[in-house]
């Protein structure tokens, strides 16, 4: 049985620009959302268009040039929002409006100030506003992670029939533990009428580090779209990885899921974005760090050397990366050694492995790392090459 396709909607240009020092200007924005597109995301969400005359222009740009993505542009329950992100998504050959309202408690009392019925109201009127204007509409239920079950649902149900396409159901602050959330897509899926029509989006924020499990927890109960970034990157602790959910649902192949993205672009797309928002990436991160395919503990080294399998469970092939790397600290073992001094042209008997190896200590002992040049260094000073 061929594997249930999850589409991939990648907010990288909108949430994830609203980091603090990542503003990109119009030309990054263009490049991001090629890469985006050629990576094989299903959707772009390219902006907020009414938020400045920048990002109305950048949508606009970003619409005329994508011609396999979906382009989405989000606004809040508001007129003129949805108005103006209509007038940007003009040129878009497959537009999508992403229009919704606070659903929680927190949301409807401190921040809406209003009534459950209003907000009601006024997610069917945003809906139909945006529905005015393209067939595609997705409604957000903001803060849907702390929102009464109950009443989300009759949100949810209210915007079917206003005309929504896509239920984007944020756990926005982070807050859900992963059975929690994928109790909730669950509940939706059992109790609003019409939901069969439409998609059910995550959108997991990770400020308890948990976005990455609930997005997963969603699809595992039903939904069918994932909202995250290249890198992670968005509002505080960041959102939902594309990079993490991508290869969960590749190297679990049982969970029958599966994405149009072209992994071993994953890197490459990685390392773009993380130089055009000038925010690195932490080496141990998962899939894309630089970390992430290193070892330098001697145990996992030699396991790697003699079956790859043994300590990596994502050929790094997968994900543009060439080579696993054996990274020489103290603590290393005589297999890394011999791995990397054959590397660089060096094949030494046991004997002289042995003496290269207590010579090695003492200069890894003195270093974080023991690069090719130092390994060059100790076999000319110390004569191994005649010991051999």
């Amino acid at each position: 049985m061929s594997a249930q396709k999850i589409q991939i909607f990648d907010t990288t240009l909108r949430d994830g620009e609203q980091v603090p020092g990542c503003k990109l200007n119009m030309q990054e924005k263009l490049v991001i959302a090629r890469q985006l597109e050629l990576l094989g995301v299903d959707v772009i969400e390219a902006g907020f268009p009414v938020s400045s005359p920048g990002d109305f222009e950048a949508v606009k740009a970003i619409a005329a040039q994508t011609r396999e993505a979906t382009v989405c542009g989000l606004t809040r329950a508001v007129e003129n929002d949805i108005r103006v992100a209509a007038d940007a998504l003009k040129l878009a050959k497959y537009p999508r409006i992403h229009t919704g309202i606070g659903t929680s408690e927190s949301h409807i009392k401190f921040k809406l100030r209003t009534t459950q019925e209003d907000v009601i109201e006024r997610a069917v009127a945003a809906v139909k506003l945006a529905k005015s204007f393209v067939e595609d509409v997705e409604f957000y239920a903001e803060d849907a992670g702390r929102a009464d079950n109950v009443f989300l649902a009759r949100v949810c149900e209210a915007a079917i029939q206003a005309g929504a396409t896509v239920l984007n159901i944020p756990d926005t602050t982070g807050y859900c533990l992963p059975h929690e959330y994928g109790a909730k897509i669950k509940y939706l899926y059992e109790n609003v009428k019409g939901v069969e029509k439409v998609r059910l989006s995550t959108h997991c924020h990770n400020d308890l580090g948990l976005a990455t499990a609930n997005s997963i927890a969603g699809i595992m109960n039903g939904a069918l779209q994932i909202e995250c970034t290249i890198n992670g990157v968005g509002e505080r602790a960041g959102n939902t990885a594309l990079e993490e959910v991508v290869m969960i649902m590749r190297q679990h192949p049982y969970l029958n899921l599966d994405t149009n993205i072209n992994t071993k672009l994953l890197t490459e797309t990685s390392n773009l974005v993380s130089h055009m928002m000038r925010m690195p990436v932490q080496p141990n991160k998962a899939i894309v760090g630089s970390n992430a395919f290193s070892h330098s503990s001697g145990i996992h080294q030699d396991g790697v050397i003699k079956h790859r399998e043994t300590y990596e469970i994502i050929d790094p092939r997968d994900v543009g990366v060439d080579n696993s790397s054996i990274v020489l600290t103290a603590r290393s073992g005589r297999a890394a050694l011999a791995y990397r001094l054959q590397k660089i042209g060096y094949d030494f008997s046991k004997e002289t492995l042995d003496k290269a190896y207590a010579l090695f200590l003492q200069v890894a002992d003195n270093k974080k790392e023991v690069v090719d040049e130092d390994l060059h260094s100790l076999v000319e000073q110390e004569n191994l090459i005649a010991a051999n």
